[in-house]
């Protein structure tokens, strides 16, 4: 029988990705020991359990472990398009519709603080992930510029966020082709190698103290009781507070907050190297994506491949072709690099909630939540560990703040089917918008 090429070994602890074969760091594995009693732990080693965690060292609170039962940045924490740049899956104009204006600016100036927050740890802690600071670009797949003014005049008077806008005639000089039709470009946005920056957070952590238990698979959580417990596969951990994040990979932990979330796969993959041949299509090293709901996004490496991602689907199994998917979804854009080799590809699960907003509270007395990105997690992500590490220090109560989405029911076995449905009609509408022009 053939060997999966997407199999996790002993040796291999990531999928087969662009990012694992291109990491440049192995966490030392830290010996489980008897009873293990820690101020917090944390459940989930990825950008959310992390970011909590470095959030919280930061503030001097170290006494922390994290246990996670693949390795450190194993989900989409380590598998998405690298792109940082502010706001949430719910929209802005969602967020105001929602909660109001001030609410709303509030709530997007945490992950925007966020984007600044990744870029001055990146250079504090001195983490190589191929950092590119030169912003973000929003390409109109529509030919009504009115979309794109709308857009800028809304962040700019109601959100206070300045993005430029960029004429067709222009943009075409940027991307090399007809598809787009004009751009809005965000400055304080930039994208890196997002597996080599939690590897990078990791370490770090692990030099400040903090106990990183990898290979560790959570069995269950008694935190209902006084003396809250972690059981795990090589032990239990008593903590003071319990931190849940995982992601789409959260499993059935904890009733209250993994029947609130639906994993929901996601699809990257990456070129072989281009050379020069990747300025016949792509004069920027800035990251794109586009005005569609069901949108592409994609950017250029350091190495000259592009990294191209889209498309969702509540099937979490993996298309057997799906190389030739995003391929040709990267054609319908670029028809010059028919003929480039697509050499890796690779699909992560995402946690959506049905408000699409981002997860953060407490379930129980000293037991947090912090789940639900929705494909927007790299600031939010950041975001949310400082606001749950300010939580937990009794800084503020920020989190407080995200009350009105609270935990809604996935809709269980019907979420999936729902979940589907909604993206076909959202597509179907940017079908219908795109030939009515």
């Amino acid at each position: 029988m053939a060997q999966d090429p997407n199999a996790i070994t002993s040796k291999n602890r990531y999928p087969k990705t662009y990012y694992a074969a291109t990491k440049n760091h192995e966490l030392t594995d830290e010996a489980f020991p008897d009873n293990l009693s820690v101020e917090t732990c944390i459940v989930g080693g990825g950008y959310a359990g992390l970011m909590t965690a470095l959030g919280l060292v930061e503030r001097g609170h170290k006494n922390i472990a994290i246990v996670e039962k693949h390795a450190v940045g194993y989900g989409c924490s380590g598998r998405n398009g690298g792109l940082v740049f502010g706001g949430y899956s719910l929209g802005p104009k969602a967020l105001v519709k929602q909660v109001g204006i001030e609410h709303a600016k509030e709530l997007y100036q945490f992950t925007n603080a966020a984007v600044s927050l990744i870029r001055r740890r990146v250079v504090q802690y001195t983490i190589n992930c191929d950092l590119v600071d030169k912003g973000v670009l929003w390409a109109n797949w529509f030919k009504d510029q009115q979309l794109l003014h709308d857009e800028q005049a809304f962040m700019r008077d109601t959100m206070e966020i300045d993005w430029d806008y960029i004429p067709p005639e222009e943009f075409r000089e940027i991307l090399k082709t007809d598809r787009y039709h004009g751009a809005l470009y965000e400055p304080n946005a930039m994208h890196f190698h997002p597996l080599n920056y939690a590897l990078g957070i990791a370490k770090e952590l692990q030099k400040q103290g903090v106990k990183i238990y990898q290979n560790c698979e959570v069995k269950d959580i008694d935190y209902q009781s006084t003396t809250k417990k972690v059981k795990t596969a090589k032990g239990n951990i008593k903590a003071k507070n319990i931190v849940l994040c995982g992601g789409g990979y959260i499993g059935d932990l904890c009733k209250p907050v993994s029947r609130s979330v639906l994993p929901i796969a996601t699809y990257v993959m990456a070129t072989e190297p281009l050379g020069e041949h990747l300025h016949k299509a792509i004069n920027t090293q800035a990251a794109i994506y586009d005005t569609r709901f069901a949108f592409d996004y994609y950017r250029p490496l350091k190495d000259s491949r592009i990294l191209w991602g889209g498309r969702i689907n509540a099937n979490t199994k993996k298309p057997k072709d799906l190389n030739h998917i995003l391929k040709r979804d990267m054609l319908k854009v670029y028809p010059q690099l028919e003929g480039v080799n697509i050499e890796y590809d690779w699909q992560g699960w995402m946690a959506y909630a049905r408000h699409h907003m981002a997860q953060i509270g407490e379930v129980a007395p000293s037991v947090w939540y912090n789940i639900g990105f929705g494909g927007h997690g790299v600031a939010p992500t950041t975001a949310a560990g400082e606001i749950i590490a300010a939580a937990i220090t009794k800084e503020n109560a920020h989190y407080k703040k995200f009350q009105p989405w609270g935990l809604p029911w996935n809709g269980g076995p019907f979420g999936p089917p729902s979940a589907q449905l909604s993206y076909w009609w959202y597509e179907l509408k940017d079908w219908w918008k795109e030939i009515s022009e």
